[in-house]
């Protein structure tokens, strides 16, 4: 007998800002059930040679992936793009410029902790950058959740890591129309990462999506780590009314610091046409 088709089209390594190296997420993928596995490390995609060897040595189906940072109207959101050709020129050459200015941005968000009385923030970021060039919020968040300013990585983004608090500065990110013409250049398919966590109206989300849809953008996360059941209504509705395909993907991180575990997903509602027809799987 077969086992059950399990898709998760969004995590992350080591390589970004995940726990687990490349081929470490695929064993616990495929140990944990999921059939077909997009890594989807920002910026970054480095870690797909390492992850497809563990898959073909696990069976499991792996899909090129990436999270771009991108920024729209004054608003950080990312973009997944999935099945591209990893060697093509124009995403490569994207991914590096977008990568271009995290550590500086780092080291000015140390400034900025030091400001308020927590000092050697950026130092204890780094340490926990598995690719320094990477270095993120999560790496602080895991940083001050170390030294025992709070419970968990989840709740320092509350407190010091969104616009408008005091740990965070802002970066200069890729265009959505960037961002879609690397992806699409290479052959990919673009996808709206976790539409429920960014910090815009309903009225903005439509706007955003009319533009990502008149780009060329064919789907959006509709199941998501953390998205609730509302969200998962919604974001429906919304792919119903746009004419996208959804995605299904957990934004796995690490076990204990993410929404969900790999292969622990929800499925997608049955009448949503899913974005995995558009890789011919």
């Amino acid at each position: 007998m077969s086992s059950p088709i399990n898709f998760d089209f969004h995590c992350h390594s080591t390589v970004s800002d995940g726990l687990l190296p490349p081929a470490q997420v695929v064993a616990r993928a495929a140990d944990r059930g999921v059939s077909h596995l997009a890594l989807t490390d920002h910026d970054d995609i480095d870690g797909l040679p390492e992850a497809r060897q563990a898959a073909a040595a696990a069976e499991l189906v792996l899909v090129n992936g990436v999270e771009i940072s991108i920024e729209w109207e004054n608003h950080p959101i990312h973009v997944v793009g999935l099945g591209f050709d990893a060697s093509h020129p124009d995403l490569v050459a994207g991914l590096a410029s977008v990568r271009g200015g995290r550590v500086e941005r780092a080291r000015r968000m140390g400034d900025a902790f030091a400001a308020i009385g927590i000092p050697g923030v950026f130092e204890g970021a780094m340490r926990h950058a598995g690719n320094p060039l990477l270095i993120s919020r999560s790496h602080f968040a895991r940083h001050l959740v170390e030294i025992g300013l709070f419970k968990e990585p989840r709740n320092v983004f509350d407190h010091y890591l969104v616009p408008g608090k005091p740990g965070y500065v802002e970066h200069r990110w890729a265009s959505l129309g960037d961002a879609m013409g690397w992806i699409h250049a290479a052959g990919g398919v673009a996808v709206v990462a976790h539409p429920a966590r960014y910090k815009i109206s309903n009225a903005q989300m439509r706007r955003f999506l009319s533009d990502f849809k008149d780009l060329g953008g064919q789907a959006i996360e509709v199941v998501c780590g953390s998205h609730s059941p509302d969200h998962v209504l919604h974001y429906a509705r919304l792919a119903r009314h746009f004419a996208f395909h959804a995605s299904r993907g957990s934004d796995f991180h690490g076990a204990g610091e993410s929404y969900v575990d790999l292969g622990g997903l929800p499925s997608l509602p049955e009448d949503l046409k899913p974005v995995w027809r558009l890789l011919d799987l």
